[in-house]
């Protein structure tokens, strides 16, 4: 099994050889399933439009597909459909339903979905390993040093009038996605990194970058890729991107520039947003220490934003749900916020 050593090596090596690594783990998955037993799974955000430009350069017509959850910016989905080769794959459920019945996306999946399974096990009297999570007392390491697993800076979160929880992505995304692989038969090309979160960086401990056996058959050819390689492959091929991203730039004690800043040890950025997923999101907006998603959102795209914040009620069970006129969450962020700090999600 590949190592943590091994990633941080991987990590560091210059854009030109991961490039050629991407490659090679991209001709390795096309060549076990063949060109038409793969799909890219394409977002239209920064990272998967790279993973596309390099399939591109290869010279290998492989399928783009798309999901459709109605939860983008619109300059995603026109971004997208400006390909004019991309499938559009829809989730079964709306975003407000999926919220209703599994509840509403903060902290981060892990920490989610362990809240809404602690939640459950409190209510029936249980005692699981998702609520000892929760209340931090899940069994240490057999070298007695604390586990990892430990979330009870959380567990007030156990308590509040309204759920938490982590399936918004399988049911808006991996579900449409599993619905298309089912029918066609093939299998995923994705451009996630393993720097984004510690559940990708263990995966990648598990199988590398081409997951051939398992029951999650998938090619992830950038996953030891960091942001500022995407950046830099970004300016370096001039890719276009999205444009609600803006212009990839150096930035430096706050300023912002269109060339290299040398030794000034500047770092790339985009001058729009910085993420593009869903826009709803509120997994990992505690971390946002400069201008937040939901700030930003309030600005470049008020209505969207409105219909974030607004609406919402108290529905039969006595938890606050959302309603026709919106998901209700500016309700949940100051809740969370008279936990954690006025400031501990930005809206």
């Amino acid at each position: 099994m590949p190592t943590i050593d091994e990633l941080r090596i991987l990590q560091a090596l210059p854009l030109d050889l991961k490039i050629k690594r991407t490659q090679q783990r991209i001709r390795e998955w096309v060549d076990y399933y063949g060109v038409d037993g793969v799909y890219l799974s394409f977002s239209g955000g920064k990272d998967s439009t790279v993973l596309a430009h390099i399939i591109s350069k290869m010279g290998l017509p492989i399928q783009k597909v798309f999901a459709d959850t109605g939860l983008e910016y619109p300059e995603i989905r026109a971004f997208v459909k400006s390909f004019g080769d991309v499938i559009m794959v829809r989730p079964k459920m709306r975003f407000d339903e999926v919220i209703r019945k599994y509840g509403y996306p903060l902290i981060s999946k892990e920490v989610a979905e362990s809240i809404y399974e602690g939640r459950k096990a409190l209510s029936a009297g249980k005692d699981t390993a998702k609520l000892r999570k929760m209340l931090g007392t899940l069994s240490p390491r057999q070298d007695g040093t604390p586990t990892r697993y430990n979330y009870s800076k959380y567990e007030p979160l156990l308590y509040v009038d309204f759920i938490i929880g982590s399936k918004c992505c399988n049911v808006m995304k991996k579900h449409p996605m599993k619905g298309y692989e089912k029918k066609t038969g093939r299998f995923p090309i994705m451009a996630t990194m393993a720097e984004e979160s510690m559940l990708r960086q263990t995966n990648w401990c598990r199988s590398g970058c081409n997951a051939f056996d398992g029951s999650f058959h998938r090619s992830a050819p950038m996953s030891f890729w960091t942001e500022q390689d995407v950046f830099s492959y970004i300016r370096v091929y001039n890719v276009p991107i999205a444009s609600v991203y803006g212009e990839v730039v150096y930035k430096h004690d706050g300023a912002e520039y269109a060339e290299t800043l040398c030794d000034c040890g500047g770092k790339l950025c985009t001058t729009g947003c910085k993420r593009t997923g869903c826009i709803f999101c509120g997994f990992s907006a505690h971390r946002e220490n400069d201008d937040g998603r939901f700030e930003r959102l309030k600005r470049t795209h008020p209505r969207q934003y409105e219909y974030c914040m607004e609406g919402g009620a108290y529905d039969t069970d006595g938890l606050w749900k959302p309603t026709a006129q919106g998901l209700g969450m500016r309700h949940v962020f100051e809740e969370v916020n008279k936990i954690y700090g006025k400031n501990f999600i930005r809206y």
